[in-house]
């Protein structure tokens, strides 16, 4: 099987264009996802195709594709499925994202393939040790910090990770970094309306009485927690609620908005589009 995502310049006769050189090879589609921004002209789409009984050998249906893809100016990725996507895992202190993430990945939940956890601080160590999973400590502290990068990317590159989760890792990605891994980095943050700021945001939230608490699952850009939203969650508040419940509730809301994205990913499900990302929904 065969996941194909493209996105082009909209135009007259796309889909037909494609169903037909797949049915030229006797592929069949299993999934055929589209949507048309008319806003800006753009045309994206995610196919899912059974090629139990292609008449070529798939790595000449992939080259072949090349002709059409051209001639409709178009970007395209080809996946073949089934697959795990190599991970890793950065931390910090709190474990509630980490925990959630090995969980789905033990029931193949999320399609992943987990090289390491690495964290600026050793609170995770434990957890990851247990599952047979690295963990790698970087010293991140003072003037350290930028040195600690350098070592996180190098070992992204070691281990050939093609995704890297931040699951609550308290620091700031320098802009080489997110460059370098441009498109293959997730985070998950805090969402409050109206938004706070600074320290204990949680309190912030409490003393002015919000009704709503959420969390958002996104990119990583240069520009901070303003990368393409990949998904969101949001749970009511109370007045009864104190601060601590405050902090419950968003854990529970960053646990299923992180996992709910990277399946999304995981599943070729996301096409960035600027600062935007169009989901096909799972």
């Amino acid at each position: 099987m065969l996941i194909l995502k493209i996105s082009c310049p909209d135009q007259h006769g796309i889909v037909a264009k494609i169903a037909n050189y797949i049915a030229s090879h006797n592929g069949n589609l299993l999934e055929f996802n589209q949507f048309t921004n008319t806003l800006d002209c753009k045309f994206f789409a995610r196919i899912q195709i059974d090629t139990s009984d292609i008449d070529v050998e798939l790595d000449s249906f992939i080259s072949g594709f090349n002709v059409l893809g051209e001639a409709l100016k178009a970007e395209w990725h080809f996946r073949h499925a089934p697959f795990k996507i190599r991970t890793a895992i950065l931390v910090t202190k709190t474990t509630h994202c980490l925990n959630e993430i090995l969980w789905r990945s033990s029931e193949n939940d999320l399609p992943l393939e987990i090289t390491s956890v690495i964290g600026n601080r050793d609170h995770c160590k434990e957890i990851a040790e247990k599952e047979g999973i690295p963990f790698h400590h970087i010293e991140m502290d003072g003037d350290a910090k930028n040195a600690g990068f350098q070592k996180i990317a190098q070992i992204l590159r070691d281990e050939n990770v093609q995704l890297s989760i931040l699951a609550r890792f308290m620091q700031i990605l320098p802009n080489w970094f997110c460059n370098e891994f441009s498109g293959k980095l997730i985070n998950i943050h805090h969402s409050f309306l109206p938004a706070f700021i600074g320290a204990n945001p949680y309190r912030q939230a409490y003393n002015r009485g919000v009704k709503l608490i959420g969390a958002t699952c996104h990119y990583v850009t240069s520009d901070l927690d303003a990368g393409p939203i990949i998904e969101q969650d949001v749970k009511r508040v109370l007045h009864s609620h104190s601060p601590q419940d405050l902090i419950r509730l968003g854990r529970d809301c960053e646990r299923r908005a992180l996992a709910r994205g990277i399946r999304l990913h995981a599943y070729d499900r996301t096409i960035i589009d600027g600062n935007r990302a169009i989901v096909f929904e799972d």
